[in-house]
């Protein structure tokens, strides 16, 4: 499949999405890749069977507040830099890419790498989603190790992470892009082609393409916006569940950045009063209750979107007064196994619950 330029919208729609309010928001990293593919052409999406098993494939993304993201903006070079730095380290080119996460802006950080090295983007992705931090990805559950790492800042800052843990990369990558500002840019978790293919979450890519398109074409044709969506998720087969969950109007809303993450909780009251739900979250929106009872927790997705339009609200854009409707989908089934959850689950954030899949949450037949 190769992406021409005119299809990244639908990419950083559906991306946007797949982030559950983290990622970043992707309309900078849209207009990097949109000026990356003038210049350089368009590139391949390549799914995961057709790479060599000896292939060098190198997942990237950025690390950081997403509020920082706001203010402080990328100058365009961070994963080139981070990725030629890997290839000297690894003394051999590299032959594709892929997103650490498909959420957010990071569902599109390594399409401006792609187009600059003249390499495809392999269709999958480390977490089906968007989490917080590094070590929540698949591969580390897998036991893959994220070093050598190559961490860049837009000041031109680079710095090589090697550890024996990937919790301490995590910390170290952390406290580094704290210290460049509260945002960097991150080549982590170098694969084999064979490394990639057993662990991948695959055709991430190509569902947030689905998503995206789904909104446009149902804008196009008057049809509902979240009917579209919802339908073109659980047709991708990765999230096979997937509804909306509330409809109303932000009426609180607590954020701050603190230790390289976005953390806070929002508010939302229904129409006509009578009904609440409440999202707490760390970059990610990570639990939704409904009531005062819980309707959906990590790992599956909590997505804030705006009611007319179906924009996702990436959880540094949440504001007072803003009309929404929250989605929530299942999760891809390998972040539901249970030793991913011990990565990825309410107990990995401190929540004090065990995970409950969101369809019986919502007692939802499938569809």
């Amino acid at each position: 499949m190769r992406i021409e330029r005119s299809m990244l919208a639908d990419l950083a729609r559906g991306a946007a999405f797949l982030g559950s309010g983290g990622g970043g928001d992707p309309y900078y990293s849209l207009l990097l890749a949109e000026a990356a593919i003038k210049r350089c052409d368009a590139f391949e999406l390549l799914p995961l069977s057709e790479i060599s098993d000896s292939a060098l494939v190198a997942p990237c993304g950025w690390i950081g507040a997403p509020t920082v993201s706001v203010e402080k903006l990328p100058n365009g070079r961070e994963a080139v830099a981070g990725l030629r730095r890997l290839e000297t380290i690894m003394g051999r080119k590299i032959d594709a890419v892929l997103p650490i996460e498909i959420g957010g802006g990071n569902g599109l950080a390594p399409l401006i790498a792609a187009a600059e090295l003249g390499v495809p983007v392999l269709d999958c992705d480390g977490m089906g989603r968007a989490f917080p931090e590094s070590q929540m990805t698949i591969f580390n559950i897998r036991n893959l190790s994220a070093c050598p790492s190559v961490l860049t800042a837009s000041c031109g800052s680079l710095a090589v992470i090697e550890t024996d843990d990937n919790l301490t990369h995590e910390r170290i990558a952390r406290s580094l892009s704290v210290a460049l500002g509260g945002i960097a840019h991150l080549v982590e978790y170098p694969l084999t082609g064979a490394q990639a293919k057993a662990n991948a979450i695959p055709g991430s890519v190509s569902a947030a393409f689905s998503a995206g398109a789904a909104i446009r074409n149902a804008h196009a044709n008057s049809e509902d916006l979240f009917e579209a969506l919802t339908q073109a998720l659980r047709d991708t087969g990765l999230y096979p569940y997937s509804f909306t969950l509330f409809d109303g109007k932000i009426v609180d809303l607590e954020r701050e950045t603190r230790g390289g993450f976005s953390i806070g909780k929002v508010i939302i009251d229904g129409f006509g009063g009578q009904d609440r739900m409440e999202i707490e979250f760390q970059n990610e929106n990570l639990i939704a209750r409904r009531n005062g009872n819980v309707c959906a927790m990590t790992p599956d997705l909590i997505t804030v979107m705006d009611r007319e339009t179906a924009d996702t609200i990436t959880t540094e854009k949440l504001k007072y007064g803003q009309r929404v409707k929250v989605i929530g989908a299942a999760a891809p089934a390998m972040l539901r196994e249970e030793n991913a959850l011990e990565f990825v689950g309410p107990v990995a954030f401190g929540l004090g619950l065990n995970y409950t899949p969101i369809e019986k949450l919502n007692a939802r037949a499938p569809a």
